[in-house]
């Protein structure tokens, strides 16, 4: 029995959260590209809080692995800037 449920390579939609500030964007691409390569913009999604106070970005990418994910998440969740990561 496989231990993901997902089958590599495949899409994969990762969403972001987080404050909204000048350099919330820019880190968080920098940390998803570090690990998922140049993504192109018309993969990105972004899309402000209804009072503007939170940001949340959508990267859709072609995963690769198990590990990949794990390690995207890992430097994610780690960054003082972000919130939630689905």
């Amino acid at each position: 029995m496989a231990d993901t449920l997902f089958e590599f390579p495949c899409e994969f939609p990762l969403k972001v959260m987080g404050r909204r500030s000048d350099d919330f964007r820019s880190i968080v691409l920098g940390i998803v590209q570090k690990h998922a390569g140049t993504i192109a913009a018309d993969k990105i999604e972004e899309r402000p809080s209804k009072d503007g106070t939170y940001l949340s970005l959508t990267c859709t990418f072609q995963a690769q692995s198990r590990e990949q994910l794990d390690a995207l998440y890992r430097e994610l969740t780690a960054c003082e800037k972000v919130l939630v990561v689905l």
